[in-house]
């Protein structure tokens, strides 16, 4: 995960148990993160019934003073310029972000938050009450079930040119092998009919394994059994799908190189599998997994749910904090994150 930054929606359907809720907030905990920032997708699940799936700010294991106090004291060193107010919905607590002049109200908290009520939902106070940063919202609302679905991060295939291997020939370093991105949804049902599902977390479980190709390069008949041979170059990594192509196109048309793309697509893979709506337990968002999320609007308007502008603002912070993607990329071999 970043340094920088790391998750969550806006619950428009929430009767969890508390042992479920319990579990949740033991990750949240495990994530080190209380006050932390971020997005969840807009469309994990829609169909042309569904209600649309809503997006939630920020979360809170608690809503004791002492978690208040240590949020502000987190903003404070961040964003002077950003409040927070608890939600509780059914007795499950999260914390709704916002700018202090467009937080003064109730009302102003729940469209922050992009938390839509249901019909027979009680708000207590009232929608034009006035908030402060001890105000907790609180809201009565029918139930919604905890679902967590596992799904395939396609790994990708690199080719690395060797002068261990004689030229023309190759040969299989390692084998290729999927990775799986977990996702826990909020899902409300009628019947056997999904009536809407709002993400909650969706991150990499497994980081997919690349397929590693040595293609020969030496002038010599003979080849070694060792890939010691090998160039130190990251290799040419060959995209899959429809946002690493692009990625890659957009990355050599600005004159970046092979090598460059494959350490983005490693960071990148390890970091949210390709998920633009990836918001990991510790509050991080998008490809980047940027923490909070908002950091990307720095690249454009629509950094929530547009994986360009995500990859540009990505490209950006690699550059500006590491001098290049490839130093970011050894920085994450380090450290397991960047």
């Amino acid at each position: 995960m970043t340094r920088h930054g790391r998750k969550t929606s806006p619950l428009k359907s929430l009767s969890i148990s508390k042992r479920q809720w319990a579990k949740i907030a033991a990750v949240v905990a495990a994530g080190g993160l209380i006050t932390g920032a971020g997005f969840v997708s807009r469309s994990f699940y829609q169909s042309d019934n569904a209600k649309p799936v809503n997006q939630v700010t920020a979360f809170s294991a608690t809503d004791s003073a002492a978690s208040r106090s240590a949020t502000r004291g987190a903003l404070n060193a961040t964003d002077k310029n950003t409040t927070f107010v608890t939600v509780k919905i059914n007795g499950d607590s999260r914390v709704v972000l916002g700018e202090k002049d467009a937080m003064k109200t109730v009302k102003d908290v729940l469209d922050a938050g992009n938390i839509t009520l249901d019909p027979d939902d009680t708000v207590s106070p009232s929608l034009k009450s006035k908030v402060t940063e001890s105000t907790v919202i609180t809201i009565e609302r029918a139930g919604a079930d905890v679902e967590t679905t596992d799904t395939d991060i396609p790994f990708n295939e690199i080719r690395k040119e060797t002068d261990s291997l004689p030229k023309g020939t190759e040969k299989v370093e390692t084998e290729g092998q999927n990775g799986v991105m977990e996702t826990t949804s909020l899902v409300t049902r009628s019947g056997d009919k999904v009536v809407s599902s709002n993400v909650f977390t969706s991150w990499v479980k497994k980081a997919p394994v690349d397929k590693v190709i040595l293609v020969g390069t030496g002038s010599t008949t003979s080849s070694s059994s060792s890939s010691s041979g090998s160039s130190a170059s990251l290799g040419t990594t060959v995209p899959v799908g429809e946002m690493q192509t692009w990625a890659h196109d957009y990355m050599i048309s600005n004159g970046y190189s092979e090598d460059d793309f494959t350490a983005a697509n490693f960071i990148i893979n390890h970091e949210s599998g390709w998920s633009p709506t990836a918001a990991n337990p510790s509050g991080a968002y998008g490809l980047p997994q940027a923490l909070p999320g908002s950091k990307m609007a720095s690249a454009g308007a629509d950094w929530a749910t547009n994986y360009q502008t995500q990859f540009k603002w990505f490209l950006g912070y690699c550059n500006d904090r590491y001098g290049s993607v490839t130093a970011a990329y050894n920085h994450w071999l380090q450290y397991r994150s960047y």
